[in-house]
């Protein structure tokens, strides 16, 4: 893939993503993927960005004061070191292809706003459920090398649990936590970076401002 290219593409989905209060993860993967990249280098690249797009959007959404602690902690509690074990495992390329595709339809969906905006009278989240929830999609996120949002925030929605914006704050903190989680685990493995990850950086915070 051209440089420019990827560049401009980066640069767009973390504006998307951002709009959501999501890190783009799972966009970054794919587009990196398309660039011939290994996916020793892939997940932790796309993990950077993500950490760097919903860091920002998190102040964003928590200034404008959407952010609860009482509705965050519950899914982060097991979330974060389930990631960290998620990252330590390494899928089969078909096993990983699958599931980055699912995330991918379900990130798609949410950006077109198919689980709807959460209106209407807010329900109380079951602690327990929560915290299920929650070590599942850290798994999950730990696995592919993403931060979970994308599968957070339409429960939040489809359930009631929070509005959009509120969603957005949420499901933003809950990226950075799972990615940094994902990046300690990939890093005491060995990781490796891309050495243009820094223009890369720049262009995702560009586009994550101006989506967030």
């Amino acid at each position: 893939m051209n440089e420019a290219l990827l560049i401009g593409l980066i640069a767009l989905v973390a504006f998307a993503y951002a709009l959501v209060g999501h890190g783009g993860a799972s966009g970054y993967i794919a587009l990196l993927t398309l660039a011939a990249l290994s996916i020793a280098v892939v997940r932790p690249s796309a993990l950077v960005l993500n950490v760097c797009v919903s860091a920002l959007a998190y102040v964003q959404f928590a200034r404008a004061g959407h952010f609860q602690w009482k509705l965050f902690w519950p899914f982060a509690v097991l979330a974060v070191p389930c990631a960290w074990l998620g990252s330590k495992v390494e899928l089969e390329p078909l096993v990983y292809q699958r599931i980055l595709a699912l995330c991918l339809l379900v990130a798609v969906a949410r950006l077109f706003g198919l689980f709807g905006s959460g209106e209407g009278e807010r329900r109380e989240v079951p602690m327990a459920l929560a915290i299920g929830i929650g070590a599942v999609l850290g798994l999950v996120s730990g696995l592919i090398g993403i931060g979970g949002g994308i599968l957070l925030s339409p429960l939040l929605l489809l359930f009631r649990w929070a509005d959009a914006k509120t969603t957005a704050a949420t499901s933003a903190l809950f990226i950075l936590v799972n990615s940094l989680a994902g990046l300690a685990g990939l890093w005491s493995g060995g990781a490796t970076l891309d050495p243009r990850i820094l223009a890369w950086v720049g262009v995702a915070l560009l586009g994550g401002l101006a989506g967030s």
